[in-house]
């Protein structure tokens, strides 16, 4: 599930992750608190930290970034 589009805008799925991580939030409740498969979710992970609009803390939450912030 793509998060980022080619001209570098977000869906709204990656909105609502970028919204929601606000808070530092591991994957799985990340997946709980949006009720998506942890799979999706992981992907969307991955694909929002390659782009540098969130961070992994040291203990294996997840972040927004202040590029992120300057996203939504």
């Amino acid at each position: 599930m793509a998060c980022v589009n080619a001209d570098g805008t977000i869906t709204s799925t990656a909105k609502e992750l970028l919204q929601l991580v606000k808070e530092p939030y591991s994957a799985e409740e990340i997946a709980e608190k949006l009720k998506r498969p942890l799979f999706k979710v992981r992907v969307s992970l991955r694909e929002l930290n390659e782009a540098g609009f969130i961070k992994k803390t040291d203990d294996e939450k997840y972040i927004i970034s202040e590029a992120g912030k300057a996203k939504i």
